[in-house]
Protein backbone atom coordinates (compact mmCIF):
# COMPACT_ATOMS: atom_id res chain seq x y z
CA UNK A 1 0.00 0.00 0.00
CA UNK A 2 2.83 2.39 0.82
CA UNK A 3 4.43 1.71 -2.58
CA UNK A 4 1.18 2.61 -4.32
CA UNK A 5 0.93 5.90 -2.42
CA UNK A 6 4.57 6.67 -3.09
CA UNK A 7 4.18 5.91 -6.81
CA UNK A 8 1.06 8.06 -6.95
CA UNK A 9 2.92 10.93 -5.26
CA UNK A 10 5.74 10.60 -7.80
CA UNK A 11 3.26 10.71 -10.68
CA UNK A 12 1.58 13.80 -9.27
CA UNK A 13 4.98 15.44 -8.75
CA UNK A 14 5.98 14.56 -12.33
CA UNK A 15 2.85 16.15 -13.75
CA UNK A 16 3.42 19.28 -11.67
CA UNK A 17 7.02 19.55 -12.84
CA UNK A 18 6.04 18.99 -16.47
CA UNK A 19 3.40 21.71 -16.22
CA UNK A 20 5.95 24.13 -14.76
CA UNK A 21 8.40 23.16 -17.54
CA UNK A 22 5.76 23.96 -20.19
CA UNK A 23 4.94 27.25 -18.47
CA UNK A 24 8.60 28.24 -18.49
CA UNK A 25 8.86 27.34 -22.16
CA UNK A 26 5.90 29.63 -22.90
CA UNK A 27 7.34 32.44 -20.74
CA UNK A 28 10.72 32.24 -22.47
CA UNK A 29 9.08 32.33 -25.91
CA UNK A 30 6.88 35.26 -24.91
CA UNK A 31 9.81 37.26 -23.54
CA UNK A 32 11.86 36.52 -26.65
CA UNK A 33 9.15 38.01 -28.85
CA UNK A 34 9.31 41.37 -27.09
CA UNK A 35 11.36 44.14 -28.70
CA UNK A 36 13.23 44.87 -25.48
CA UNK A 37 13.58 42.03 -23.01
CA UNK A 38 15.75 41.29 -20.02
CA UNK A 39 18.39 38.82 -21.22
CA UNK A 40 19.34 37.97 -17.64
CA UNK A 41 15.75 37.03 -16.85
CA UNK A 42 15.61 34.79 -19.93
CA UNK A 43 18.86 33.09 -18.90
CA UNK A 44 17.50 32.45 -15.41
CA UNK A 45 14.29 30.98 -16.81
CA UNK A 46 16.27 28.73 -19.15
CA UNK A 47 18.47 27.56 -16.27
CA UNK A 48 15.39 26.77 -14.17
CA UNK A 49 13.87 24.94 -17.14
CA UNK A 50 17.01 22.78 -17.51
CA UNK A 51 17.00 21.93 -13.81
CA UNK A 52 13.36 20.91 -14.06
CA UNK A 53 14.09 18.74 -17.10
CA UNK A 54 16.91 16.99 -15.24
CA UNK A 55 14.63 16.36 -12.27
CA UNK A 56 11.85 15.07 -14.53
CA UNK A 57 14.29 12.72 -16.26
CA UNK A 58 15.53 11.37 -12.91
CA UNK A 59 12.01 10.83 -11.61
CA UNK A 60 10.99 9.07 -14.81
CA UNK A 61 14.07 6.86 -14.54
CA UNK A 62 13.04 5.92 -11.00
CA UNK A 63 15.84 7.69 -9.20
CA UNK A 64 15.21 9.67 -6.06
CA UNK A 65 16.53 13.21 -6.41
CA UNK A 66 18.42 14.53 -3.42
CA UNK A 67 17.73 18.18 -4.26
CA UNK A 68 14.70 20.17 -5.25
CA UNK A 69 15.11 22.21 -8.41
Amino acid sequence: MADFLENNEVLVRLETLKAEHRDLDYAIATLGEQAHFDQLQVQRLKKRKLKLKDLIDRLEAGERPNIIA
